[in-house]
């Protein structure tokens, strides 16, 4: 087989089928479908309460979808726990980084890692296991820029440190898939500028999909973006197509994002989302 054919054959890094969702009358995933090959980088906008949120937590596995499929690299997860989806490489940061403040920064990113030990239990009285995964989650905060800091503990860290080492601690799960929950939210712009370097700097296995509201991170990461409104594809294209999409420049009009601005406006940001469902 050429190295063409075997491209051709090889099967998407994440494949969505007719993902539903609804929580009562409300429909919050409406039929999505998405393929997306090994190393895409792929963003999800959309107007508040368009089920963006959703749309992560059931290819994380924290919720289930209502009808429809989930393949990740050719093996259906539809039905897999959140902890076997993480072994089998999905790491996911949350709108709100979910940050252990009694443990110190090393040892968040030590114990992430740990979870996709498949010993993990009786590794923890193994010394060279320990002594291994401490020096991996030393390479972590050293890519996030929080190496000086990993003897502190978490409750001390800003609200950019902690993003950083929920960063960190996605990173130590070595995944195959890394979902980000609007990352820049509440991000001065030299942390901003520290996440585009980290996330750009991801290599080619990692499929990375990420919400975001800050217009400029999206045209600076994503190659293709997926719009959805109210629970519902609009658009799945490249990135500067979907972002100039008439149609989407309509969803947005009067929501008070920029997300439907052109992906050459450096400062056309806006702040976090309100809607915990995205």
């Amino acid at each position: 087989m050429t190295s063409a054919n075997a491209e051709q054959a090889a099967p998407p890094a994440l494949d969505l089928h007719r993902l539903t969702r609804r929580f009562g009358s409300l429909t919050a995933v409406d039929d999505v479908s998405l393929r997306l090959p090994a190393g895409a980088r792929h963003a999800v906008i959309g107007p508040n309460g368009a089920g963006k949120t959703t749309l992560l937590d059931l290819v994380a596995g924290t919720d289930r979808a209502d009808h429809g499929t989930i393949t990740l690299n050719g093996t259906d997860i539809t039905r897999t726990a959140t902890a076997g989806r993480s072994r089998l490489g999905v790491s996911r940061t949350f709108q709100q980084p979910s940050v252990i403040s009694e443990l110190t920064v090393l040892d968040n990113v030590v114990l992430a890692g740990w979870t996709h030990h498949p010993e993990r239990r009786g590794a923890w009285r193994r010394p060279s296991r320990y002594r291994l995964h401490t020096e991996a989650a030393g390479r972590h905060l050293e890519t996030v820029g929080l190496a000086d800091l990993a003897h502190r503990q978490a409750a001390a860290l800003s609200h950019g440190q902690r993003r950083m080492l929920d960063l960190a601690a996605a990173l130590a799960g070595e995944p195959r898939l890394l979902l980000l929950d609007e990352p820049a939210a509440g991000l001065t712009d030299g942390d901003i500028g520290r996440l585009l370097s980290v996330l750009g700097g991801l290599p080619d296995s990692v499929a990375l999909v990420l919400v975001e509201h800050h217009v400029e991170v999206v045209a600076q990461l994503a190659t293709s973006v997926t719009v959805l409104v109210a629970g519902r594809v609009l658009v799945t294209g490249p990135t500067r197509e979907s972002l100039a999409h008439p149609e989407v420049r309509e969803a947005y009009r009067g929501t008070g994002t920029a997300a439907g601005a052109s992906p050459d406006a450096p400062h056309a940001v806006t702040g976090p989302s309100t809607d915990a469902r995205g």
